[in-house]
């Protein structure tokens, strides 16, 4: 059983000196990952001694610091006997339903209720794959090919139907520039999940790895030697199609694959088979370990590079679906009718992108470097350069790659006359641009933060280092926290870096919230209409939970600006420090004790190193859905999550019971892009 801190180093007649107590709060941080707490010890150990040793005796007695270890945390008292929270807590108690055909008719009704947006579009799609299968599958099973081939070109012709569909839809989840202009209308975001645009693009890669797999695999091991065991007798109607001046019927297997037909097909396999392969989670977030060269297949950018065979693939396509063995007529091919808008639509924003970029000049103001491998990057805003908080951008770098596009949140508000994001290394790519102004900064000076800065001079029109790196950007796109703004409440919840899209919404909230208030002091009422049409948040709950002491440096200034504004009332922000052993923890004891003091006599957290208070435990999701209920009868609350996916499940299903519990109704979204 472990000994409590105090009994591990104290003198001999039960007294500690100042020295004893640093050597302890050491001792701690470093078990507890804080080396900023550990550089402080002596400042923190003369705080303990001023508490416990008012007399300057040098010396405090066991027993008074074992008194203030003990002490409990003043927290947050609820009253028991408000009658809505003893309702609430009884509906909320988990009830076994005895009937199972009740709880399944609950379950189908609860995921019919959260996913019905969804189901309707798979199903039209689904629905539409069906009748174009079906509709070739019929059409050949009249013709006298079927005769020869039977079901196999049925099989066949309609999975290349479902293809072709398939190879025109996936284009348009992917044009960025068109799903951000439909955000703008709310009845189509009521009614299609544009936020589930990514997923859709895979789902519909499924169908066409389907589609192409019943298409070549007819083909290969069921059309061409039916054709090739044919009887001259049998054969002779197909001669139209497939005879030739030289030879009137196929001599063999391989010369259907050395056909135009043949090799377009098969090149279109290897091609998609690699690219669909890389962009699998497990090569693409490099969750896969291969040796020695083969480690270049894994990682972004295989994902990047390999998605551009595709542009190969389309032009294959076209090839392949006008030579085609059983069409000759052209208005019966049908290749280049599916492709020709979708393709020229993604083709128009490539280009549009393209030109944009280019036309959008931007120049580093900031650089910092801050530790726990993140990076920001503050540049002049373009003209004509506007976005919405939540809403993100592509970043270029020439320097590391020419083709390569990243995405990153904005961090920085609408109102801001710069731009900018926050970069954690997390691959190649990253890494690379980490290093390279990396190189170009310097230490900070007169207290800045950071590990490394370079900021521009505006006065002599030059950074104050080495010239650094242009980049380009691209945008901005949207997501679905840029809508936050028509939910009263909004709450909030991130991980770590993934905090980056929140930062700008945060300060959008906060110079919001500013403008309303010397709108109403002011006394002008029709500025405060307004504001009040086009931004209605009123409460916001923030939850950021990290486990690395360094994230602080890179968000201590909103950190600040939220604690100023917290005066009005807008914004509740926890922050939860992961990496600090539970609170029961006799390695955790002296440092929450610590903390506790340290903020009632400074009001300053020893972790953040600001006026809002870090909490050392994860949440209990449960008792913060609970506490917002409680403050919100009747209100919808929108629930947005950037963070692993392993708790997406459990937000998801307390959101969803919460809802349904209560007079709350709170609409989950997890960010992705």
């Amino acid at each position: 059983m472990p000994h409590h801190p105090i009994r591990m180093i104290k003198n001999t007649d039960g007294r500690i000196t100042e020295e004893v107590v640093k050597k302890m709060i050491a001792l701690s941080a470093s078990v507890n990952k804080l080396p900023k707490v550990e550089e402080q010890a002596s400042e923190y150990a003369r705080l303990i001694m001023e508490e416990l040793d008012p007399d300057n005796l040098g010396y405090i007695e066991l027993h008074n610091l074992e008194t203030l270890l003990l002490r409990a945390p003043i927290g947050t008292t609820y009253n028991s006997r408000d009658p809505y929270r003893r309702m609430l807590s009884a509906r909320l108690r988990p009830m076994l339903e005895a009937n199972p055909l009740k709880r399944w008719y609950r379950r189908v009704q609860y995921f019919l209720e959260d996913n019905w947006r969804r189901l309707w579009v798979l199903f039209l799609w689904l629905s539409v794959c069906a009748v174009l299968f079906a509709w070739k599958f019929v059409q050949y099973r009249r013709r006298y090919v079927f005769q020869v081939m039977g079901y196999c070109v049925c099989v066949a012709k309609g999975g290349a139907e479902t293809l072709k569909l398939n190879m025109a839809l996936i284009l348009l989840p992917v044009c960025r520039n068109t799903i951000t202009w439909i955000r703008n209308f709310t009845f189509v975001t009521r009614t299609v999940p544009i936020e589930d645009s990514i997923n859709f693009h895979e789902v519909i890669a499924m169908g066409i790895a389907i589609g192409m797999g019943l298409h070549v695999v007819s083909h290969l091991t069921c059309n061409f030697p039916r054709l090739l065991h044919a009887t001259d007798v049998g054969y002779a109607p197909l001669a139209q199609y497939f005879g030739t001046e030289r030879d009137w019927r196929p001599p063999d297997y391989w010369w259907f694959l050395k056909g135009t037909e043949g090799w377009t097909g098969l090149v279109m396999l290897v091609l998609s088979a690699i690219a669909f392969t890389l962009a699998l989670p497990w090569f693409r977030r490099d969750r896969v370990r291969l040796p020695g060269p083969l480690k270049r297949l894994t990682g972004f950018n295989a994902f990047w590079y390999s998605h551009h065979l595709l542009v190969i693939v389309y032009a294959l396509l076209i090839v392949h679906g006008h030579f085609l063995y059983l069409t000759h007529k052209w208005y019966n091919k049908s290749t280049w009718m599916y492709l020709a808008v979708p393709m020229l639509l993604y083709a128009g924003e490539r280009l549009a992108r393209a030109l944009r970029s280019s036309m959008l000049p931007v120049k580093i103001l900031k650089v910092v470097v801050y530790p726990g491998n993140t990076l920001s990057l503050h540049f002049s805003k373009p003209p004509g350069f506007e976005y919405k908080s939540g809403q993100y951008i592509f970043l270029n770098c020439p320097t590391i790659s020419p083709f390569q596009w990243h995405p990153f949140c904005i961090t920085s508000a609408p109102q801001d006359n710069y731009v900018s994001v926050h970069i954690r290394t997390l691959g190649d790519w990253t890494r690379r641009l980490n290093v390279v102004y990396s190189e170009v900064c310097r230490p900070p000076v007169d207290g800045k933060s950071g590990l490394l800065r370079a900021e521009y001079d505006h006065d002599r029109n030059t950074t104050s280092n080495k010239s650094l790196t242009k980049v380009l950007i691209d945008g901005p796109y949207g997501l679905k926290l840029q809508d936050y703004k028509q939910y009263e409440a909004v709450f909030l919840i991130s991980f770590g870096i993934r905090a980056t899209p929140m930062i700008s919404i945060l300060k959008d909230i906060i110079n919001n919230m500013k403008q309303l208030h010397g709108n109403i002091e002011s006394g002008d009422a029709t500025n405060n209409s307004m504001s009040s049409s086009s931004f209605r948040t009123r409460r916001v709950y923030f939850y950021w939970v990290t486990r690395e002491e360094g994230s602080f440096d890179w968000f201590r200034s909103i950190m600040d600006e939220v604690a100023e504004a917290e005066k009005m009332g807008v914004i509740e922000f926890n922050t939860y420090f992961i990496s600090i052993y539970e609170k029961d923890d006799v390695r955790s004891t002296l440092i929450a004790m610590l903390h506790s003091l340290n903020y009632a006599k400074n009001g300053t957290d020893i972790v953040s190193g600001t006026r809002l208070k870090t909490h050392f435990a994860r949440p209990n999701w449960r008792k913060v859905y609970k506490s917002i209920a409680l403050n919100h009868h009747g209100q919808r609350v929108g629930v947005f999550y950037c963070g692993p996916q392993v708790l997406v499940k459990e937000l998801r299903e307390l959101a969803r019971d919460f809802s349904r519990k209560t007079t709350t109704k709170f609409e989950f979204f997890k960010e992705t892009f």
